[in-house]
């Protein structure tokens, strides 16, 4: 199994960037998937959620302007960032996790960093 994030890069504070998780050796439409960052110096937090059916929950943080979605046909799950702030620099992960069974996968991560 593996998890392949893309799309992280270097932006101003108001910009846009979408991150790519490609997710191979499952089939995607029996997970629940997550975007998750992790700041310097701090802990790693939940940033989005979506399941199959396409429910989706957000932190507070980015609620508004960050949205989750996912091609299962493509095997892809996406976050699109807009208004990004200067405390959006982390790095990016995905998750799969198996809604009926123990699976439990990340992919390495994405750095995104929003300058001032």
């Amino acid at each position: 199994v593996q998890l392949l994030e893309s799309g992280g890069g270097l932006v101003q504070a108001g910009g846009s960037l979408r991150l790519s998780c490609e997710v191979s050796g499952v089939r995607l439409s029996m997970f629940d998937t997550a975007w998750y960052r992790q700041a310097p110096m701090k802990e790693r937090e939940l940033v989005a959620w979506i399941n199959n059916p396409g429910a989706t929950k957000y932190s507070d943080a980015v609620k508004g302007r960050f949205t989750i979605s996912r091609t299962n046909a493509k095997s892809t799950v996406y976050l699109q960032m807009n208004s990004l702030r200067t405390d959006g620099t982390a790095v990016y992960c995905c998750r799969a996790t198996e809604r009926m069974g123990t699976g439990n996968y990340w992919g390495q991560g994405t750095q995104v960093s929003v300058s001032s």
